[in-house]
């Protein structure tokens, strides 16, 4: 699957809470990209931007998750992470869908990700 089409039905097809956060998450990402294509890949929604994958998040059974598609970007972050009080790995933060990660720390992750592949 490609395209905002194919995002709009996955994040459709979840149960409210999870409908919610996604839809909430992904208008965060794409102000942070306004130049940015959406796309499934890795069978998650996320943003691309100058041929890289920026951020990818997902819903699953108890969790949502945001990931910069990046081994170094989320650990850099990890105090930040901590700080608001979600759980994090090398490859991305998970959070309940009640309770978002920050505007200001999802802009960090955009940020540094845009740093790491060279456009920003």
């Amino acid at each position: 699957m490609t395209g905002a089409a194919d995002v709009d039905a996955y994040i459709a097809a979840l149960h409210a809470p999870f409908r919610d956060a996604l839809t909430r998450l992904r208008a965060a990402i794409l102000a942070l990209l306004p130049e940015g294509t959406e796309k499934i890949s890795y069978a998650m929604p996320g943003v691309w931007q100058g041929g890289k994958m920026i951020a990818g998040y997902a819903a699953f059974s108890k969790n949502c998750g945001l990931y910069p598609h990046s081994g170094t970007v989320v650990p850099a972050l990890a105090d930040r992470i901590e700080a608001e009080g979600f759980r994090w790995s090398k490859s991305g933060i998970t959070f309940p869908p009640d309770r978002l990660p920050s505007a200001e720390l999802v802009a960090a992750v955009i940020t540094a990700r845009l740093k790491e592949v060279g456009q920003a």
